[in-house]
């Protein structure tokens, strides 16, 4: 099958095609041919950094972790999957396992779901890290009607899908972004766009909350952002962080009494604990997505398998709009 792999880890032009085997079905596993795939920012840096990061495949590495495509086969034991089923997964491209940069992967059968019947393969693939990603947050918050939920970071990869689902859980979305396109976005997903360039975090807590605050805030941009979010927060409210990988003061969390709560949605990938858990919060998804709740954002830039240093590198610039997409057999 073709690939492309990465014998040195550094920049895009770092990836190389290649010709592998075939991989064969194993035991609870099954063997998806891949119509497309996405670049999150987890792969770039895996890319870039190599064993330095815990979490990275040993070279020559295959990487690409979220995918959609067809069931061509299924291993012993699997019941929930047949031949020609479309399904979308988040499934490889880290430590022992093999990446969604081929035409093939054998996924572990936990990890996938049934692809949502009104998304195309493209769609489909935008989703699984980060819709995950959004849903597991806004749940661990106990995200609930009638509350007030802020999204940091609202129109990127993870905010876009967190602002859709936060507002299917019936809850007033509010989302921060920093140019006109994003605000624009923002408001089309149906949040309160607010610039966080222009607005101070008191300014609009007190504009939007009357001062109290926002019930829950969920920071996908994370670092040093995080004090914002605690400020933004109502007192014994709920922050939900992505990236918290910093040394930060949390005397604020403390005097508010706030919960927080830290996302990392590979570890039942890295530690194969729960990953029964990954494919029922797609299937949820699925079904929120047919019932015409959830849309992902794709990038107008498209790219296919022998061009992915280019689609690694839009992601990196920052230009992109929503989620960059690779085509594969699509």
């Amino acid at each position: 099958m073709k690939a492309m792999i990465v014998r040195e880890f550094g920049g895009p032009e770092v990836f190389e095609a290649a010709e592998l085997a075939k991989p064969e079905v194993k035991p609870s596993h099954v063997l998806v041919r891949i119509d497309a795939t996405s670049v999150n920012t987890v792969d770039t840096m895996i890319r870039q950094m190599g064993e330095a990061l815990p979490l990275s495949p040993a070279a020559p590495a295959l990487l690409g972790m979220d995918f959609a495509g067809v069931v061509e086969s299924v291993g012993e034991g699997v019941k929930q999957y047949a031949v020609g089923d479309e399904v979308y997964g988040c499934a490889g491209g880290l430590a022992d396992l093999s990446g969604t940069l081929a035409e093939y992967i054998v996924a572990d059968a936990n990890l996938v779901a049934r692809k949502p019947e009104n998304l195309s393969m493209r769609e489909a693939a935008a989703i699984p890290l980060v819709g995950i990603t959004a849903y597991e947050g806004l749940v661990r918050a106990g995200v609930k009607a009638g509350q007030k939920v802020l999204v940091h970071g609202a129109s990127g990869g993870v905010g876009h899908l967190a602002v859709q689902l936060a507002r299917h859980l019936g809850a007033e979305v509010y989302g921060t972004g920093g140019g006109d396109k994003q605000l624009a976005l923002i408001e089309k997903l149906g949040a309160t766009p607010i610039n966080y360039m222009t607005e101070t975090v008191a300014d609009y807590v007190e504009k939007y909350t009357d001062g109290a605050g926002f019930d829950v805030v969920f920071d996908s941009v994370g670092g040093e952002n995080m004090l914002k979010s605690f400020e933004a927060a109502i007192l014994n409210g709920h922050v939900v962080s992505t990236v918290s990988m910093l040394e930060i003061d949390l005397t604020p969390v403390h005097f508010k009494g706030l919960s927080l709560h830290v996302v990392f949605m590979l570890l039942p990938m890295l530690h194969n604990v729960n990953r029964e858990a990954h494919g029922e919060i797609l299937s949820a998804i699925a079904d929120i997505s047919e019932a015409g709740k959830l849309t992902p954002v794709l990038d107008e830039m498209h790219y296919d398998l022998a061009n992915v240093a280019d689609a690694h590198k839009r992601l990196e610039s920052g230009a992109a709009m929503g989620k960059v997409m690779v085509d594969i057999n699509g």
